[in-house]
């Protein structure tokens, strides 16, 4: 059987070995290195390269737990391909509990492929791209939602692109919101160059939300046995998967007036004309009663109970009516875990 060849950075990772390893993308205000944690699992067996990443954004904290425990839980025996796992992207943002990169405000995720001679997240991006997503087969990106909000756990992908779909399917996620990513993103940006990417969404931040992270955990290893990194074990298959693939399938209500938000719904599964949330002021003298406009899953909700005109109350999404009789029957008998609050 072939051997997987070694893994290059700044130095290599021979095949059967593990290499945890902090990289360095910048520097500090001090002089003193800005340092990526790494790790790079390169299989005894050939295969695919796949990457991992977490903390693009620094408070969005649910993938930073997958990746440590994916980083833990597999060995080069076992793997026939590599794994690139980048445990934590925006170390300025993650050290400073914060989405962005400080002072600066920068988007990490909005500034991929990067350059070598331009602003900090820009050569930040450009390091973490140039040095190990480019030697990368297919990747999977781990997010949350921003503070005060939540989000519903699901995929995001380009579904046109075939290599896309069979990634985005092979994870197992129920619900699949298909389009282009921006264009500056990492998710873009590296399936333009010829490596699948999928995002995915998962709870809140600032927080670890157990059964999300062992969801993302089984659709990693139901990813590498699609892709046969691990050759012999099942590929997931979720009971039911609904792909939102339509501007008109989906929309963000959002707050009218302002006020106190009182969340109405029992499950994410709402109905045309079902009262979502009211918006009352603070002498419950005017009260705003915000409905469904049509039957779907509320992907994202606030979680900040209080809104001034124009923020977003929930994101909701259409689902057809197999998709909403299957769901019924997973609420009555207790196995629906789309809940996108806890």
């Amino acid at each position: 059987m072939a051997k997987q060849p070694p893994f290059r950075y700044d130095a290599e990772v021979d095949p059967g070995d593990v290499r945890h390893i902090r990289y360095e993308i910048s520097e500090t205000y001090l002089g003193d290195p800005v340092e990526v944690p790494v790790t790079i699992i390169n299989g005894e067996h050939d295969g695919p390269v796949v990457y991992i990443t977490a903390a693009l954004h620094g408070d969005e904290l649910n993938g930073v737990k997958v990746v440590q425990e994916v980083a833990d839980r597999y060995t080069p025996s076992e793997i026939h391909g590599t794994l690139v796992c980048i445990h934590v992207c925006n170390v300025p943002g993650y050290l400073a509990q914060q989405r962005y990169i400080p002072i600066y405000d920068l988007d990490l995720n909005r500034s991929f492929p990067g350059k070598a001679q331009s602003n900090t997240a820009e050569r930040m991006a450009n390091a973490i791209y140039s040095t190990f997503i480019k030697q990368c087969d297919l990747g999977i990106d781990l997010h949350t939602s921003t503070r005060n909000r939540t989000t519903m756990y699901h995929v995001r992908a380009d579904m046109a692109n075939p290599a896309v779909k069979r990634l985005a399917r092979s994870f197992g996620s129920n619900l699949i919101l298909s389009g282009d990513a921006d264009g500056s993103s990492l998710r873009s940006v590296a399936t333009t160059d010829g490596i699948p990417t999928i995002t995915v969404e998962m709870g809140k931040a600032h927080s670890f939300q157990p059964a999300l992270i062992d969801r993302a955990l089984h659709g990693i290893e139901s990813v590498l046995a699609e892709y046969e990194l691990l050759p012999g074990e099942p590929v997931t298959w979720p009971g039911w998967t609904k792909v939102i693939d339509s501007a008109k399938d989906k929309t963000w209500l959002r707050a009218d007036t302002g006020g106190l938000v009182d969340m109405q719904y029992e499950h994410p599964l709402v109905y045309e004309g079902d009262t979502i949330c009211t918006i009352t002021n603070h002498f419950k003298t005017r009260e705003k009663i915000v409905t469904a406009p049509f039957t779907g899953l509320l992907v994202g909700v606030l979680q900040n109970p209080v809104a001034a005109p124009g923020h977003p109350l929930c994101h909701l999404v259409s689902v057809d009516e197999a998709t909403v009789r299957e769901i019924e029957r997973e609420i009555e008998s207790g196995e629906f875990t789309e809940q996108a609050w806890v």
